[in-house]
């Protein structure tokens, strides 16, 4: 009888354990999420459906994002407003809308292989990722990409993040179902152009000056690409080399 009550305690003592354990790593990170930005979400997702956004799967994955640990938290409150925010380096989180719009026109399958650039505050990729994709997510400025990288590792989103520029690409992963620019270019980036595989579709923000285009480009042969026009946008322009400041 001594044995059996030894051996219960001590399966009550490990579970109690465990349970301390995971409460313990659920207290860091990630924050258990207010119900204001829940209900806030929600709506959110409901205004991008009236603008225009018809993919159940993009809808879905920004209902599931949690866009307010993606900005300064001194923004946090402004997080499901239909707006683009600073994240500092000069650099934006996106509007939703272009995320959503973005994100669509790539017409993403699950386990798509999918090259990003410019990971920025990693709200897009989190997008793409809830979407299923494998992502592969490229950032040229130092001081996002490192504090990025983490969040989107505490989040326990899964992508392969590597400081580097975007113009180059990815050659060594090469190529890719789809590809997604967060900038915008003003001149065509023709490295990423031959890492898309045929088939394969691009969203690429482009033009002159501050007023761009986003264009939906597909691979159709080795050496031809059908476009199409997906509206105005804007984006902060698209920039080469690393820079380390």
């Amino acid at each position: 009888m001594e044995n059996i009550v030894n051996f219960v305690q001590k399966v009550s003592s490990r579970s109690i354990d465990e349970l301390k354990k995971r409460t313990a790593i659920d207290d860091i990170f990630p924050q258990k999420e207010d119900s204001k930005y829940i209900a806030r979400r929600k709506k959110l997702v409901e205004l991008l459906r009236k603008k225009g956004i018809s993919s159940q799967l993009v809808l879905d994955a920004i209902g599931k994002v949690p866009r307010q640990f993606f900005m300064p938290e001194s923004l946090s409150e402004l997080a499901y407003e239909d707006k683009p925010l600073p994240i500092g380096a000069g650099q934006t989180i996106s509007q939703p809308f272009t995320v959503a719009k973005e994100t669509e026109i790539l017409d993403i399958q699950k386990n798509d292989k999918v090259l990003e650039i410019g990971t920025g505050s990693g709200y897009q990729a989190a997008v793409l990722l809830e979407c299923g994709c494998h992502l592969f997510s490229l950032e040229r400025q130092e001081v996002l990409y490192n504090p990025t990288k983490k969040r989107l590792n505490d989040l326990e989103y899964k992508a392969t993040c590597l400081l580097k520029d975007g113009f180059e690409g990815l050659i060594e992963e090469a190529p890719f179902d789809k590809i997604m620019v967060t900038a915008g270019a003003s001149e065509i980036p023709n490295k990423l152009l031959r890492q898309l595989k045929i088939g394969g579709i691009m969203a690429l923000p482009f033009g002159e000056g501050e007023q761009k285009r986003l264009y939906r480009i597909r691979r159709l042969s080795e050496t031809d690409f059908e476009k199409m026009d997906c509206g105005p946008c804007a984006f902060v322009p698209m920039l080469k080399g690393i820079n380390r400041k």
